[in-house]
């Protein structure tokens, strides 16, 4: 099916339910940031295959919206005579569904699909302009999409304490616990991530998130009834491994325990932007208490005990020594005869082949960004998208990149001279490294949040007046997602503080469409400062162990600091990454490394 008859269909189911609008989100029922292939609804409708973004169906016209990460990638993928663009943040969907739709106006959705707070929000929001939010659980993208992808059916892993580095009835005990001071009996887990961490437990349900997707309830007694596709846990012993009070169960028993507590008139606890609005309706409208607040999974999975941090000191040297190999074979590759023969995707798996060397390499963290020239200026580009670009035809080389270890997870970018840089961009390429260096180097007074932090990466781009559309800085997980909460470097970002065993990278970056892109990433760790004063504050030790180009440097726009950081820097790789490489690749990292 063409996406103009994919469109035409759901209008047609649209007009026999008496809809005027159908709304697509990028999201599953457990509202991770990743999905698995069989929830790739928008991109089924309209092209777009982002990680972020909405489609909205009207009966003569539709509209996709994203954020400035895909706003160039978004025009590539998307028909405009079927689609129009607008910006996610500063076009919200609700206003332009609230001008575009007459009173007494019916919007269908996914209750499965939408956080609890969304469907509070919209709905209100939609009834003081009398139009009516209807759910639909039967999802009209579903009923015409036949060739749908099956859910993937992967056995589960057992995560030994060796690399948890606390055992589940811990973990459980400790939240539980809050549970019992609040009066709440249960808590209803519905993303991955919380409850795979919560259980010690890991899967390949999604590409490069390391999980089982799953429901929970957490009792305030510390037992958990998990809700999953039983058949992964064959031959498995969860009870052994997580104490004897958690049972499974399939996930279709999911309602019928949400109905129990319902009529046990439970106070059930639910974070309201995490919890999909199906789950909310089910346990409410069976007549239980709905306790909304933060998932309390979040924080302390976020706070890594030293067990993890060491394990991603240990990931991310190995890692390390795998990009290093890479940069090594791509400056060596360059000086050989029709580099052309190299592309986007062949040097996206030549990496992977050099990360794959490691035996405890489970697989990527993300999909490869392997972007040269024009390409590099889309933040999450990927090269399946299109034809991939050609080495030898531009300056310069943006690769984001990152692994999944049995102990650790890693994220990286660097942008490195493929061809001769211009002036321009070697000023632009130090003013971001610059920045990163100014944020690595900063200390921080406890109960300091991101939000207050990311000036200092943008400030050498801002003075010469320039700026990048996305975060400074995300949450790592470890050996979970790359991208998690609530610790975020960000203008919009988070307030929660950072402290002890927090991940979080460090990647501010430049763009200028369809000329080039310029990011510098590694991951830092939050750690307890050792100062003289009176009052605690941490800093951020750098994780990773890779070269940045000094090929790209202007060493004018740096003050002596950086220099001073930069070499420290390199000394450091050069010491830790040296033992891991031979011949050429050793001869490339004492070049890569020498100081300014």
């Amino acid at each position: 099916m063409t996406h103009a008859s994919r469109l035409n269909a759901v209008r047609n189911s649209m007009t026999s339910q008496g809809l005027h609008a159908f709304i697509v989100p990028h999201d599953d029922e457990h509202l991770g940031e990743y999905i698995p292939p069989y929830a790739e609804r928008l991109d089924w409708i309209s092209g777009f295959n982002g990680s972020a973004g909405a489609a909205v169906v009207l009966a003569d016209k539709a509209a996709v919206f994203v954020d400035g990460r895909y706003t160039v990638q978004v025009r590539h993928q998307c028909d405009p005579a079927l689609f129009e663009y607008h910006h996610l943040i500063s076009e919200p969907y609700l206003d332009w569904l609230l001008a575009e739709l007459p009173l007494g106006s019916r919007v269908g959705f996914d209750p499965r699909l939408h956080s609890h707070h969304w469907h509070q929000r919209a709905e209100t929001r939609l009834a003081a302009s009398n139009i009516t939010l209807v759910p639909f659980t039967e999802n009209l993208i579903d009923q015409h999409w036949h060739d749908r992808p099956v859910p993937a059916s992967h056995p589960a892993l057992l995560l030994s304490q060796e690399y948890s580095g606390q055992h589940s009835e811990a973990k459980r005990s400790r939240i539980a616990d809050t549970l019992a001071t609040g009066n709440i009996d249960a808590q209803l887990l519905t993303q991955a991530e919380p409850i795979n961490w919560l259980l010690n437990i890991r899967g390949r349900d999604i590409d490069c998130l390391p999980v089982v997707l799953s429901f929970a309830l957490l009792h305030r007694n510390g037992a958990v009834q998990l809700f999953a596709d039983t058949t992964k846990f064959e031959d498995l012993d969860l009870a052994g491994h997580c104490g004897q009070d958690v049972a499974l169960a399939p996930v279709g028993e999911l309602e019928a325990a949400l109905k129990t507590l319902g009529k046990q008139g439970a106070r059930v606890q639910l974070d309201p932007h995490t919890a999909n609005a199906w789950s909310a309706l089910v346990l409410s409208q069976a007549g239980a208490k709905l306790v909304l607040a933060d998932d309390p999974c979040m924080l302390p999975k976020a706070c890594k005990n030293p067990v993890e941090v060491n394990g991603s000191r240990a990931a991310h040297l190995r890692d390390g020594a795998a990009v290093s190999r890479f940069l090594a074979w791509l400056d060596r590759r360059l000086q050989q005869p029709n580099p052309e023969q190299e592309d986007e995707g062949t040097l996206a798996d030549r990496l992977a082949a050099f990360r794959r060397q490691n035996p405890e390499f489970v697989e990527p963290s993300f999909n490869t960004i392997s972007a040269l020239g024009p390409n590099a200026a889309m933040c999450h580009y990927h090269h399946d998208n299109g034809t991939p670009r050609a080495l030898g035809q531009d300056a310069i080389y943006l690769v984001d990149s990152g692994g999944q270890y049995l102990d650790g997870t890693t994220d990286i970018t660097r942008t490195v001279a493929v061809g001769q840089p211009t002036d321009e961009m070697r000023k632009l390429f130090t003013l971001v490294l610059r920045g990163h260096i100014d944020l690595a180097c900063a200390r921080f007074p406890a109960g300091t949040g991101g939000l207050q932090l990311d000036a200092l990466a943008r400030m050498p781009l801002w003075q010469q007046g320039y700026n990048f559309d996305h975060g400074t800085g995300h949450g790592v997980g470890h050996y979970l997602s790359v991208h998690e909460g609530p610790q975020r470097i960000s203008p919009k970002g988070s307030t929660v503080p950072l402290t002890t065993g927090m991940i979080v990278s460090n990647e501010p970056g430049y763009y200028r469409e369809d000329g080039f892109g310029i990011r510098c990433e590694n991951l830092q760790v939050v750690q307890p400062a050792d100062t003289d004063g009176d009052i605690p504050v941490f800093e951020l030790e750098t994780l990773t162990l890779v070269p940045f180009d000094t090929r790209l440097l202007d060493v004018n726009w740096l003050e002596a600091k950086h220099v001073q950081w930069l070499n420290h820097y390199h000394k450091t790789v050069w010491e830790r990454v040296s033992p891991q490489l031979s011949g050429d690749d050793l001869a490339w990292l004492e070049q890569a490394t020498r100081p300014l």
